[in-house]
């Protein structure tokens, strides 16, 4: 089920579970999981893409093992908030994703999270090739962590 509104999303999820966010890209997805308290993103790993059967199949694989109750995409709109054709590439991905799992799936506004994960990196001195084995899920983590925090403000919200 692909849930357009993040308080829809939050009405799916199973309490005391993860959650997992991604950072979809043309060569690789990031995924990144949150802890069980629904507080904390920790980047995880990144997939090299091959072709979508494979990818799903690997990605759901590692997505059970962690126990995720939902998938967050990260949705690469452009600066003015228009939607263009990265957009529809990852809500293809969705599409096809869902046919797969009975999980939850959500989009996050994605704009500079690339760009907040590569300063983190190059704040805590990470070098050149390290940092282009991580950006991805660090990306995801970043992602995640603001899905993580405006599920935290609906729930003070209620």
């Amino acid at each position: 089920m692909i849930c357009e509104e993040i308080e829809d999303f939050a009405a799916t999820l199973t309490r005391g579970r993860p959650i997992a966010g991604l950072d979809l890209g043309t060569a690789t997805i990031g995924v990144a999981i949150s802890d069980r308290l629904l507080s904390t993103a920790t980047p995880v790993e990144t997939i090299r893409r091959k072709k979508f059967g494979v990818d799903a199949e690997k990605l759901l694989k590692l997505l059970d093992t962690r126990e995720a109750c939902g998938i967050v995409l990260g949705l690469p709109r452009n600066m003015d908030g228009s939607e263009g054709p990265r957009c529809q590439s990852t809500r293809a991905f969705a599409r096809n994703l869902e046919r797969l799992t009975d999980l939850p799936i959500t989009y996050w506004d994605e704009r500079l999270s690339t760009v907040a994960a590569e300063r983190a990196l190059l704040e805590a001195d990470t070098s050149r090739k390290r940092r282009a084995e991580v950006i991805d899920h660090v990306a995801a983590g970043f992602i995640l962590q603001g899905v993580l925090d405006r599920l935290g403000h609906l729930g003070s919200d209620a």
